[in-house]
């Protein structure tokens, strides 16, 4: 084998003559010095079509490759312009780089492997970059991996949810394929607009295939379902609407603890500074009150779930406080609603319905509105097994990401770095494919 091919299988590259090699002076890091095979030059460097050369260009360039051994090693090469009939005067492309890059095909792949599988420190230590320009990787790679596929293939049961991903009420969108398990989509934003993007990607025709959607009952999601699939049974996601419920429970509970409070204020005499002396009178009004402040996670938690005290206190809150009693009972059962078969679940829904809008506590007053509401989502995510679970699952993840992505310049290093590890597409390292 002849000493030029021994080194272009060394740095990795590929239709790549290597006329030299050696080591800068200066700074002790390697530099070989190649040209691409004459197939190869004078073509547009975003197209890759052959075109008139323009000019030498400002010399050589340097591009960063994977270290050999324990030496930091540069491709070196000229940098000529040309003259395309589309994108115009434009630097040459080359075979060893991406257009625009300061770094080899070969560099930006073990980056992004690593960004998928180790901590931010151990790839800017390894790799010997900046954090910023991991992030700068990640993009390039992820747009030519996007181009290796289809993501929307098959594309049948769709969850979307927002997951917040920098203080200030910033969110990304993300799209969930239930049957897969993939992170399809992702985009900065949460409006409508933001969404009709990702219909504007999916099309018409993939849209109409659309069978079932899952979300929260935000309204800019509903809106933009119905405007571009009609057809989808818009499926309520279970977390949500007993959230809802624990919610109104929780508002409960904070004006029972209110109403103690004020009955301890006007029940018994101001206490003096210091401690108080062992004779001295009971407040049951105040020892209520600091019991239902201390009793949230006893009426959050279900029931399966309670300590030994927690269930003590629950005793003790039904017997003291009925009506809190009552709103506890409220939430378990629309919690119980979605463990109900279908036709079950109808009926149960609409006695709850009922129970709920004579029951007297303004929050579930309010909540069973939103019930009627959505009632049919509600039912279609019993009658169909969906839930934003899938979806739950995969914001953790994200918020994961977003933590070891913490530091990039813009949010769509963030996505790509999610998509790269969620999208089904993992990087691989070089020469491994």
């Amino acid at each position: 084998m002849q000493k030029t091919s021994i080194w272009a299988a060394l740095l990795g590259v590929e239709k790549t003559t290597v006329h030299h090699v050696d080591t800068c002076p200066e700074t002790g890091v390697l530099l070989a010095r190649v040209t691409p095979h004459k197939s190869l030059r004078n073509r547009c460097g975003i197209c890759s079509r052959r075109c008139s050369r323009y000019d030498r260009g400002e010399g050589p360039r340097r591009w960063r490759t994977l270290d050999l051994g324990t030496t930091e090693t540069y491709l070196v090469a000229h940098a000529p312009r040309v003259r395309c009939p589309e994108h115009g005067v434009i630097v040459a492309a080359v075979p060893w780089a991406r257009h625009q890059a300061g770094h080899t095909r070969d560099f930006d792949q073990q980056v992004s492997w690593l960004a998928t599988q180790c901590s931010k420190s151990a790839v800017t230590v390894l790799m010997r970059i900046a954090w910023r320009t991991v992030g700068s990787i990640i993009n390039r790679v992820w747009k030519d991996t996007a181009k290796t596929f289809d993501p929307f293939a098959d594309l049948k049961r769709i969850g979307i949810d927002e997951i917040s991903y920098k203080r200030g009420h910033k969110y990304i969108t993300v799209v969930v394929d239930h049957d897969s398990g993939r992170l399809i989509w992702a985009s900065p934003g949460r409006d409508k607009a933001t969404l009709r993007k990702f219909f504007d990607a999916l099309g018409e025709e993939r849209s109409a295939q659309i069978t079932h959607v899952s979300a929260d009952a935000a309204n800019w999601i509903a809106t933009v379902v119905a405007e571009r699939c009609p057809q989808a049974v818009r499926v309520a996601d279970p977390f949500h609407v007993v959230q809802w419920a624990t919610g109104a429970l929780d508002e409960e509970r904070r004006a029972s603890w209110n109403r103690a409070r004020k009955a301890a204020e006007e029940n018994e005499p101001a206490r003096g500074r210091g401690r108080p002396p062992k004779d001295a009178p009971e407040r049951p009004d105040s020892q209520k009150a600091t019991k239902l402040k201390n009793s949230r996670y006893a009426l959050w938690k279900n029931p399966e779930d309670l300590t030994v005290k927690q269930k003590v206190k629950l005793d003790w809150i039904v017997q003291i406080d009925p009506r809190l009693g009552r709103a506890y009972y409220l939430k378990e059962g629309l919690r119980t609603i979605f463990r109900l078969p279908h036709a079950d679940a109808v009926v149960a829904l609409d006695k709850w319905v009922s129970w709920a809008r004579r029951c007297r506590i303004p929050a579930f007053v309010k909540l069973q509105k939103s019930i009627v509401k959505h009632r049919e989502a509600i039912l279609a995510s019993i009658e169909h097994g969906l839930s934003n679970g899938r979806i739950e699952s995969m914001n953790t993840k994200i918020r994961l990401i977003t933590r070891v992505a913490f530091g990039f310049k813009a949010p769509e290093a963030l996505i790509g770095l999610a998509m790269l590890s969620l999208g089904g597409r993992k990087p691989v390292l070089p020469g491994r494919g």
